[in-house]
């Protein structure tokens, strides 16, 4: 028999490109160091190599004669996570899941893992970092022991799809990615092309068999998942894990998702039991916010179909330096920069030579328009030492103009406001406008941040 040719290439560990001679600095993302000599073996002949076993050759049919009838989704029993799934788990999809270390991945998918099998479904949970030991460990502690959960320690990929064809699961659980080796390569695990093939080998089995697959991912110091960006690519749902150590909640956020919004979240409240659904995050996130405290205002921000009541507070205070601070914590610090600005154009306040704090209370991330009147009411407060009254909630985005814009799904953002137990809203006068709610709630349309200040002050 004639062997099977092999080459070598040099691939870089940080975007994945190849390239048959050694350089010092990555052509494609500019990094130095960064190439690695690894050896690839080439396909059969036919290109078959990402084949399974005893498996035909695909045909093309066409696609009215596909039957889809049946095809619903499978509940985790974990409300919060299947609502940023996009209403449960779709049958042959590959999620990849990424996170700090720490912040409770593998706990969340034991957990769903355990809601999957009260149904009678057999799991498997595949670890390369945990023995069979701690993993039993960590289920008893958090309670989620079940004899149609099956976990095995193994970084093999040839043994795994082979457990896989044995045991014939309903979801699949590999953690981590990092960890898997196939032996055809001769990278260590870890390692680009590793990662590479074992996505591209799992993702091939979901497809063709049906089976649910969720991955771990490590994430690298800029908080990506590590590796090429090629896997993102591959998968069908691409969910972030976010959280602050010093708080007890985390969010679970998708950035790319196939079968539903990319713009829904989960949050969950870590204990010692596991993860907690957090059914109500405005009551939470408002839970230790003080009344009449000038620099402290809520607005409501939309996570997918979700509102959410948060709080932001701003300092402001005078500075004797050239060049005035700008901390900005869990928002965007270049939006505040030039809300600051036209806030020193439009209304004459002194705010280049004052340092300006900001934060989001709770550890939230708020990252869209409808913040911006907020920003401006929270720093005027502050500068003014004059608190807004406490029972109102402030929406609204803010032009380079002063002008204020209308932002969207206005009727879903009242109702969470009055359900929370404030009385008064103010919102642009384009959004007023176009609003259908017939909430008791005092709406107050604004048109410009001058018009916004004398309602507020």
């Amino acid at each position: 028999m004639a062997k099977k040719s092999t080459k070598s290439v040099f691939t870089c560990q940080a975007c994945g490109y190849q390239t048959p001679k050694w350089m010092g600095k990555c052509l494609e993302c500019g990094k130095w160091d960064t190439l690695v000599e690894e050896t690839v073996r080439a396909p059969d002949r036919g290109g078959r190599i990402m084949s399974l076993p005893g498996e035909d050759a695909a045909r093309p049919v066409a696609i009215d004669s596909v039957e889809t009838i049946g095809e619903e989704r499978i509940f985790t029993g974990i409300s919060e996570f299947d609502r940023v799934l996009g209403g449960g788990v779709v049958m042959g999809s590959m999620v990849l899941i990424g996170g700090d270390p720490g912040i409770g991945k593998s706990t969340l998918m034991l957990q769903a893992l355990y809601g999957l099998s009260r149904e009678n479904r057999r799991v498997l949970y595949v670890s390369g970092e945990e023995s069979v030991r701690q993993l039993s460990m960590r289920s008893r502690r958090i309670g989620t022991d079940s004899d149609c959960l099956m976990v095995v320690s193994e970084i093999d990929l040839e043994s795994i799809l082979a457990m896989v064809a044995e045991l014939k699961p309903s979801v699949l659980v590999v953690d981590s990615i990092q960890t898997m080796f196939n032996s055809d390569l001769t990278s260590a695990p870890g390692s680009v092309s590793q990662v590479r093939e074992a996505t591209l080998r799992l993702m091939l089995m979901a497809k063709k068999t049906g089976l649910p697959v969720f991955i771990i991912g490590h994430v690298t110091k800029e908080g990506a998942i590590a590796g090429p960006r090629l896997l993102e690519h591959m998968v069908d749902t691409v969910l972030y894990f976010e959280g602050d150590r010093n708080y007890i909640y985390r969010v679970l956020r998708a950035v790319k998702n196939r079968f539903g919004s990319t713009n829904e979240i989960g949050v969950f409240e870590m204990t010692e039991t596991g993860l907690g659904e957090i059914v109500n995050p405005s009551a939470v996130f408002l839970t230790e916010r003080s009344d009449n405290t000038a620099g402290s205002i809520v607005t409501c921000a939309m996570e997918g179909t979700r509102p959410i009541l948060v709080e932001m507070q701003a300092l402001t205070s005078s500075t004797s330096f050239g060049t005035p601070r700008r901390t900005i914590l869990g928002l965007d610090h270049n939006r505040v920069a030039l809300l600051a600005a036209v806030m020193e154009k439009k209304l004459g306040m002194h705010l280049i030579g004052h340092d300006i704090f900001m934060n989001v209370a709770g550890g939230v991330k708020v990252d869209e328009p409808a913040a911006d009147l907020g920003i401006v009411a929270a720093v005027a407060s502050s500068f003014l030492d004059r608190p807004v009254h406490a029972h109102t909630v402030i929406l609204g985005e803010v032009g380079l103009t002063g002008e204020i814009r209308g932002v969207s799904q206005i009727d879903a953002r009242v109702a969470e406001s009055k359900k929370m137990g404030f009385t008064r809203c103010i919102l642009p006068q384009s959004s007023l406008e176009q609003s259908r709610t017939d909430s008791r709630m005092t709406l107050l349309g604004v048109s410009s941040v001058d018009e916004a200040m004398e309602v507020m002050f």
